[in-house]
């Protein structure tokens, strides 16, 4: 795979790079930026091609748009925060392969910066007709004399900004998907041990297929989250009105069948944080994870959870964590996350690899005060990273190798 270096190691001054980033950022009701993490780590390669002169456009998503235009995924509240953290203006497109396009990419002087508009308000970006999508492809790849991928929250689809553009130009993967790659190749190449997987969330379904495979490389198995409630049901406990996936109740037991016979410990929670309903304005009572009442939800992990999940990973030489232990959003049920987050940033000083999984883990650990070097990696791609540690082939990977 040649990368970013191979690229720079040439003259690109006054070539016309395109990079794919992952500037798919979560927007409030006023359309501010509530977590630009993916903004920031897109920022060094776009700077290393800008500094050597190259002309830089920069194409990315935000939100699922039905391949048509709408305001409220519109990439203009990317655009000033993008020129704040790179110190100069980004020139902005209307469009993604239009007039407005090819007016700004004319336009672009060696060194300079732009952004075309969400690529997913032109249908050929996600169409499953490879025609269809190459048509894209075609009229991205005109605009450029190579192309980077950066963007590695998108590398497990096949999408034309992503797979179809690598076919038609010179292609490197940029710094991000560089790191990316090599942290979970760590993850799943001789992991330095005991190795520990902490999985959350709200959906058991959403990760089976990791945890399956996981249960072949990690140590232990740490489950918190709404998907806790299905195990606990498949150990044959009362769950209320917790989130349940009843149709992967057996699944999850015999999953706690096959763990004991291979001699991984899988952690449930021992007590949990239950309320009436879903709202911080109710009382709340801490149970047993066994004694869970019929007309009450789980919705974090309790005290003597925290204690033996920190118990669990204080002597962990690597940890990967995907998904919230409970419903960080609301300060009530956050404790559960901020004591995963704790732990991870102590042992991350005394030298372990911790990795935080992206999506809601990542924007949990910003948003409870956590510094991001306070982990080993935060990674930008939550369901590039499942898939990844699933042990799928990530056509966006595969194609750099081509």
């Amino acid at each position: 795979m040649k990368t970013i270096e191979d690229l720079l190691a040439g003259d690109v001054h006054g070539k016309t790079v395109l990079v794919r980033s992952d500037l798919n950022v979560p927007l409030d009701d006023e359309r501010n930026i509530t977590d630009d993490g993916r903004v920031r780590a897109s920022v060094p390669t776009i700077k290393a091609l800008s500094d050597a002169g190259a002309k830089v456009v920069v194409v990315a998503h935000l939100g699922r748009p039905k391949g048509a235009p709408e305001e409220k995924y519109s990439l203009t509240p990317v655009v000033s925060r993008l020129s704040e953290l790179l110190g100069k203006d980004v020139a902005f497109a209307k469009d993604t392969v239009g007039e407005s396009a090819k007016s700004v990419v004319a336009g672009l002087q060696d060194g300079d910066v732009a952004l075309l508009e969400n690529l997913r308000f032109n249908p050929g970006e996600t169409s499953k007709d490879e025609k269809e999508r190459g048509d894209f492809a075609d009229q991205l790849a005109a605009f450029a004399d190579a192309f980077v991928s950066d963007g590695f929250g998108v590398v497990h689809r096949k999408q034309a900004s992503v797979y179809d553009v690598a076919t038609r130009l010179p292609h490197y993967a940029g710094g991000l998907v560089g790191t990316e790659v090599e942290v979970l190749q760590r993850l799943t190449q001789n992991p330095e041990r005991p190795y520990a997987v902490v999985l959350g969330g709200a959906k058991v379904a959403d990760k089976l297929a990791v945890i399956e495979n996981l249960m072949q490389t990690a140590d232990r198995l740490l489950i918190g989250g709404g998907m806790a409630y299905t195990f606990l049901k498949a150990q044959g406990h009362e769950v209320g009105k917790s989130l349940l996936d009843e149709e992967k109740v057996d699944t999850c037991k015999k999953f706690l069948e096959d763990a004991k016979a291979k001699g991984v410990e899988i952690v449930l929670p021992i007590d949990t944080v239950v309320a009436p309903e879903f709202s911080a304005d109710v009382d709340t009572l801490v149970v047993d994870s066994d004694e869970i009442p019929a007309d009450m939800m789980g919705l974090d992990i309790g005290p003597k959870s925290r204690e033996l999940f920190a118990t669990k990973l204080r002597d962990c030489r690597t940890v990967f964590w995907n998904g919230p232990m409970g419903a960080f959003e609301m300060a009530p049920y956050a404790y559960g996350t901020e004591a995963v987050a704790q732990v991870l940033a102590d042992i991350t000083k005394e030298g372990a690899l911790t990795v935080v999984g992206g999506g809601d883990s990542a924007a949990a650990v910003r948003q409870l005060g956590f510094a991001d070097d306070q982990f080993g990696h935060i990674s930008t791609g939550g369901g590039a990273s499942l898939e990844y540690l699933e042990g799928k082939t990530l056509p966006g990977i595969e194609i750099l190798d081509a």
